[in-house]
């Protein structure tokens, strides 16, 4: 069955293409979820339509995106932390921290766009990338210090 995708699928498709599946998977999951439409022609003009306006505020969006990551980039935070001897943390800086340290800033950023590997548990001055939109990534420097 030929179906025509509105939002990105992974390792499916993306919006706009259409794309062969099997008639179950189309009307069991696609469909009722709004994530697809049958390919005809009045679809097809549709979802065209879709995609444009779609592409604009994608557009928008991204543009947005750079320039706060721009803003991002010059910054530097600071977090002071327990450590022992050797500048190993008793706890660890997680991504919910970073995002209280950004809103002191003044940037309110969700915990979950920052892109760390693993927690913090080292003294020392680390890169902390942000993915503010699906092209545009911002790294933050974070300085961890001992507490006095």
């Amino acid at each position: 069955m030929e179906v025509i995708l509105r939002e990105d699928v992974e390792k499916l498709g993306n919006r706009g293409e259409v794309v062969k599946v099997a008639p179950g998977f189309a009307r069991n999951f696609l469909i009722p979820r709004r994530i697809a439409v049958q390919a005809t022609e009045a679809n097809r003009k549709i979802v065209a339509q879709e995609r444009e306006a779609w592409l604009r505020k994608e557009a928008k969006l991204k543009t947005e995106a750079e320039s706060l990551a721009e803003m991002l980039s010059k910054i530097t935070l600071t977090s002071s932390q327990r450590a022992g001897e050797e500048g190993h943390l008793f706890g660890s800086v997680t991504s919910k921290d970073v995002a209280d340290l950004l809103e002191k800033q003044g940037y309110n950023i969700d915990r979950r766009k920052i892109q760390m590997d693993e927690n913090i548990r080292q003294t020392g001055e680390h890169k902390v990338p942000i993915r503010l939109h699906r092209d545009v990534t911002a790294e933050v420097t974070l300085n961890v210090v001992a507490e006095a």
